[in-house]
C-alpha cells in the first residue's frame, strides 16, 4: 500500500506550505479519519499557475494532494477536470492512465475501500 512514491510525497511534500495569492482556495475535511487540508490554486487565463496545500492527514491523503498539485500545475481547468475523472476511475477500479503520471502510484488504493476517501480528498478542490 505504501510504495516509494507515496512515502516520498508524504515525507517531502514539494507543494506543502506554498505561499502565494490564490484565486481558488478550499478547506477540505474527511470526518471519518480527521484529515483536514486547505488546497490553494492560482488560475490565470484558465491555466493553473501556482498550487499549494497545508494541513494534516495520513500518508495517503498527503501524498495524493502533493502528487495532484504537481500534476495540475500548468494545466487548464478543463484538463484538470479531465484528470480528476481519470483519477476517480483509477482509484475505484485500479485502472491506471498514462496522463496521470506518478499519480498512478495510488492505483493500489482501489483494493482498500476504506482508504479511497483519503486519496480523493484533495481532488475535491476541482468541484
Amino acid at each position: 500500500m505504501y510504495n516509494d512514491e507515496i512515502l516520498d510525497h508524504n515525507a517531502h511534500p514539494y507543494n506543502k506550505f506554498a505561499e502565494f495569492n490564490a484565486t481558488h482556495e478550499k478547506e477540505l475535511h474527511n470526518a471519518s479519519c480527521g484529515d483536514k487540508f486547505t488546497i490553494k490554486l492560482r488560475v490565470e487565463k484558465n491555466v493553473i499557475t501556482e498550487v499549494g496545500f497545508d494541513g494534516i492527514g495520513c500518508a495517503i491523503s498527503q501524498a495524493s494532494a502533493d502528487m495532484m498539485l504537481d500534476l495540475l500545475r500548468g494545466k487548464t481547468m478543463d484538463e484538470a477536470k479531465e484528470l480528476k475523472k481519470l483519477f476517480l476511475k483509477m482509484i475505484k477500479t485500479g485502472e491506471t492512465a498514462s496522463k496521470l503520471d506518478e499519480v498512478n502510484a495510488l492505483a493500489d488504493i482501489s483494493k482498500m475501500p476504506a482508504r479511497v476517501k483519503c486519496a480523493e480528498l484533495a481532488w475535491q478542490i476541482l468541484d
